[in-house]
C-alpha cells in the first residue's frame, strides 16, 4: 500500500506517521509519502519523521517531496491536511474578525468563508491529479473547514472517493470510553448529527447499553467545570443534548467578540509560537519520539481516527464511523446531496451513511442557515462570483450587517487576492 499525506510539513504528521506505525502491519504498508510545497519545513518535519520510523524498525518507506504528481502517482490513500496561504493568512482571518467586530475563527463566521475560498480550489486541484494519477485512491480530508471543502469535493468532483473527516467526534467517543473503562472507541455508538463544527450528540451506547443518562451528566458536569462550555451547563441540562465545542460561536457570540475585542495574540499568533518550538524540537537529530510540545498544539486524537479509517476501507472492517460526506437520505428532511457530519458505516465498498432521527426543530433552522452558506462559499470558490460571494456572506448567522456587507466583502477578498485567482484573474497567485 502506498500512502500520501498532502501537507507533509505540518507539524500534526508525526502523529498521523506514529498511527500508521502501530497499523503497518495489518495494513501492508509500504511507502508513505510526505508531500509539501515549503521544501525546508517539509525536510525538518519529514527528518523528524524518518527517525521515529527507523527507531520502530524501519516496517516502511519515508519519502519526502515537493513533487504532487510524484507523490499521487498509484497511491492508495491520499490524506489533505493543507492550509493555503500558511499560518499567516489564518492570522489575516481573525484580524479581518477584529476589524468589523465578527466573529474571525478559522472555520467559523468570516474567518471560515475567507479559509474556504483560499482552500479550495487547492483541493480540488488535488482531487484533478488523482483522477489522473491515482482514480481509485480515496481522499480523506483534514483540511478545514472540513465539512464545506468535502462539501465542494463531493459536488464539484463526485467521481473522486472523498471524505471529510475531523477529530472532535472520535474525542467524544474517547471520553465515553474511558468513562466505562476498557472500552474499545468504536465500540461507542452516537446519535450524533450536523455539520462539521455544527453538531449535536443526543444518544449514546457501549456495545448494545443505554449509557446515555451517564454521558450526558458527565458532559453537564464537564461544562461546569469548564472557563466557556458551548453552552450554559444549565440550558445544556434543560436541552438534552451535547453541543460541539464551536457552538461557542453561535450561542455565546457576544462574550466571544469582547473577548477578541480586548486584543492580545490571536489563535493564530499563539499557534506560530507553538508550531515554531515544534519545528525546534523536531530539527533536533536525538529526537526519535513525539515530544510533549504536540499537545499544545490541539487535534488530539486526530491519527486514531485517519488511520482508523482508511483502515476500516482498506481492511472491510464494516465499522462505525463519524465522517463528512453525503447523507443520501439518511438524515431525513434534508436534501439528500447535503454533506452532513454523521455516523456511517465503513467497508470495503465504501462509506454508508446509518439512517438517523431528524435534528429537534430549535437547532434545524441554524444548520439550514449554516449549510446554505456553506453551498453558497462553494459555489463562489469555483466561480469566483462576487454576488454569489456576497449572498454567502449575508447567509451566514454570524455575518455582518447589510450595511456593511461589501465593504467586509471587498475586505476579505482583498487581504486574500493572492490566493484568490478565480476572482482576480489576472493575478499570478502565490504557490
Amino acid at each position: 500500500m502506498k500512502i500520501t499525506t498532502i501537507g507533509g510539513g505540518s507539524t500534526y504528521s508525526p502523529e498521523l506517521v506514529q498511527g500508521f506505525l502501530e497499523r503497518h502491519a495489518a495494513l501492508g504498508l509500504r511507502e508513505l509519502w510526505l508531500m509539501d510545497v515549503d521544501g525546508e519545513r517539509l525536510a525538518v518535519v519529514g527528518g523528524f519523521v524518518r527517525r521515529m520510523v527507523a527507531a520502530a524498525g524501519a516496517p516502511f518507506q519515508i519519502h519526502l517531496t515537493t513533487d504532487r504528481a510524484a507523490a499521487l502517482e498509484g497511491a492508495d490513500f491520499v490524506v489533505t491536511q493543507i492550509r493555503v496561504g500558511g499560518m499567516a493568512a489564518r492570522r489575516e482571518d481573525e484580524y479581518l474578525g477584529r476589524r468589523w467586530n465578527l466573529v474571525g475563527q478559522e472555520t467559523t463566521g468570516v474567518g471560515g468563508m475567507a479559509n474556504a475560498l483560499r482552500t479550495i480550489p487547492v483541493i480540488l486541484s488535488i482531487a484533478d491529479d488523482m483522477q489522473a494519477r491515482c482514480p481509485d485512491a480515496w481522499m480523506v480530508n483534514f483540511t478545514n473547514p472540513s465539512g464545506l471543502v468535502t462539501e465542494a469535493l463531493q459536488r464539484y468532483r463526485p467521481a473522486v472517493h472523498s471524505v471529510g473527516l475531523c477529530n472532535a467526534p472520535i474525542g467524544i467517543q474517547m471520553r465515553v470510553a474511558a468513562q466505562f473503562g476498557d472500552v474499545d472507541p468504536f465500540d461507542v455508538h452516537l446519535d450524533y448529527l450536523g455539520l462539521n463544527h455544527l453538531s449535536w450528540t443526543r444518544g449514546a451506547r457501549v456495545g448494545q447499553r443505554d449509557v446515555w443518562p451517564q454521558v450526558l451528566d458527565a458532559a453537564v458536569q464537564d461544562a461546569r467545570e469548564a472557563q466557556r462550555p458551548p453552552v450554559p451547563p444549565d440550558v445544556m441540562e434543560r436541552l438534552g443534548l451535547i453541543h460541539s465545542y464551536y457552538m461557542q460561536y453561535y450561542y455565546r457570540t457576544r462574550e466571544i467578540l469582547r473577548e477578541q475585542a480586548e486584543g492580545g495574540p490571536s489563535r493564530a499568533e499563539q499557534v506560530m509560537g507553538i508550531e515554531g518550538r515544534l519545528v525546534e524540537r523536531y530539527a533536533d537529530p536525538e529526537l526519535a519520539t513525539m515530544p510533549p510540545e504536540l499537545m499544545e498544539r490541539g487535534g488530539a486524537y486526530y491519527s486514531t481516527a485517519a488511520v482508523q479509517l482508511i483502515a476500516a476501507l482498506a481492511l472491510d472492517l464494516g465499522q462505525e464511523h463519524i465522517v463528512n460526506t453525503r447523507h443520501a437520505g439518511a438524515a431525513p428532511g434534508t436534501p439528500a446531496d447535503w454533506v452532513m457530519e454523521l455516523p456511517c458505516r465503513v467497508d470495503a465498498q465504501g462509506i454508508h451513511p446509518l439512517p438517523c432521527e431528524p435534528l429537534p426543530t430549535f437547532v434545524d433552522g441554524l444548520l439550514r442557515a449554516v449549510k446554505a452558506y456553506e453551498l453558497l462559499t462553494a459555489e463562489a470558490a469555483v466561480s469566483g462570483d462576487l454576488d454569489t460571494a456576497l449572498q454567502a456572506l449575508l447567509a451566514h448567522p454570524l455575518g455582518p450587517d447589510a450595511d456593511d456587507a461589501l465593504d467586509v466583502l471587498d475586505d476579505l477578498l482583498d487581504a486574500n487576492r493572492a490566493h484568490l485567482p478565480a476572482f482576480f484573474p489576472g493575478d499570478r497567485p502565490e504557490p
